[in-house]
């Protein structure tokens, strides 16, 4: 598959995976392989997060201090384009309010705490706001690609099982026809799609598979490639490393340069068994092509680290295509 297939073929990309694996990161450096491809790419953050903003070097709330509206903070060179947007519960509940006309009962509401109440009335009501609204984006062509960063994978798999659980609990209405429609986009894999990022380590592996056969089971989410973050590459010779006071190499150093080395060297060699050992296993327990970022040594990410990681992203996509 080549990467524009990729954005070309689901319009939603949500992009899931357990705290800490670098699913922001992930989910920018994807919106920057989109826009790259020449599409105007929309990035959604949810729960009032704008962390990816910065990642492009824009204030977040140099616009906009909610986050709520859209705004442009990458151009691509071929015409592509990246605007973000963080959305609420309460921010969806309103913009659903006011398009139906209800805008002099949303004032009354704010006014007497009502707002709140409505959104926590129903489990699920308010992740089902949220998706809703990204349904709504879906389908009224807001951009050619929109990459969803979710919340972690706990959260995560609530968040998508939402309009499930509200559509079993309300019998008729308004309510049940959103997330029926919600559902609809969901379970069309030309509409969305799944990709979970996790990195090479057991936990967020476990959790992952756990999350992709509850994803595609429960709520018919279709799956693309996993993404697996944080890979530490190769060093030829690695295994055969062996400092000690007799090389040639060692001779000229410190016996301490020499043991810190030899302890480095055994760390990053035990480092890349459990890393493999992880790579195999997830091979083994969810077959599904993966996708493989490299490990990024800096103590931030830029735009210069977010073009690294959409390079990976894109060259591995082509290596599972040729494969």
């Amino acid at each position: 598959m080549d990467p524009g297939e990729l954005f070309a073929w689901s319009r939603v990309l949500i992009v899931a995976g357990k705290g800490g694996v670098g699913k922001t990161a992930t989910s920018a450096a994807l919106a920057l392989a989109a826009a790259q491809t020449g599409r105007i790419v929309l990035l959604v953050e949810v729960a009032g997060r704008f962390d990816a903003t910065p990642m492009f070097g824009v204030d977040p709330q140099a616009y906009d201090p909610q986050g709520y509206d859209e705004q442009s903070i990458y151009h691509a060179p071929g015409g592509g384009e990246i605007r973000r947007r963080s959305i609420t519960p309460d921010a969806a509940l309103t913009d659903w309010l006011e398009s139906h006309g209800f805008n002099r009962l949303i004032r009354r509401m704010a006014k007497s705490g009502i707002l709140e109440i409505v959104a926590t009335a129903t489990p699920g009501i308010k992740d089902l706001l949220v998706l809703g609204k990204i349904k709504h984006l879906e389908t009224s062509g807001a951009a050619d690609v929109i990459v969803v960063d979710t919340p972690a994978a706990g959260h995560a798999l609530h968040f998508l099982k939402a309009p499930l659980a509200v559509r079993q609990a309300v019998r008729s209405g308004v309510l049940r026809q959103q997330a029926t429609e919600t559902l609809e986009m969901l379970g069309d894999e030309q509409r969305c799609q799944a990709l979970l990022v996790t990195i090479a380590e057991e936990t967020p592996i476990s959790e992952l598979i756990e999350t992709a056969f509850a994803v595609e089971d429960e709520v018919g989410l279709a799956l693309g490639p996993v993404i697996v973050n944080g890979v530490l590459p190769n060093i030829a010779g690695l295994s055969e490393t062996k400092l000690n006071g007799k090389t040639t190499a060692s001779a000229a150093l410190h016996p301490q340069q020499v043991n810190d080395l030899s302890t480095a060297t055994k760390f990053r060699q035990e480092r890349t068994i459990l890393q493999n050992q992880q790579l195999n296993f997830l091979a083994q327990r969810l077959p599904l092509p993966r996708v493989y970022l490299p490990a990024l040594f800096t103590s931030s990410i830029g735009l210069t680290e977010l073009q690294t990681l959409a390079d990976a992203f894109q060259q591995s996509i082509r290596q599972q295509a040729s494969q």
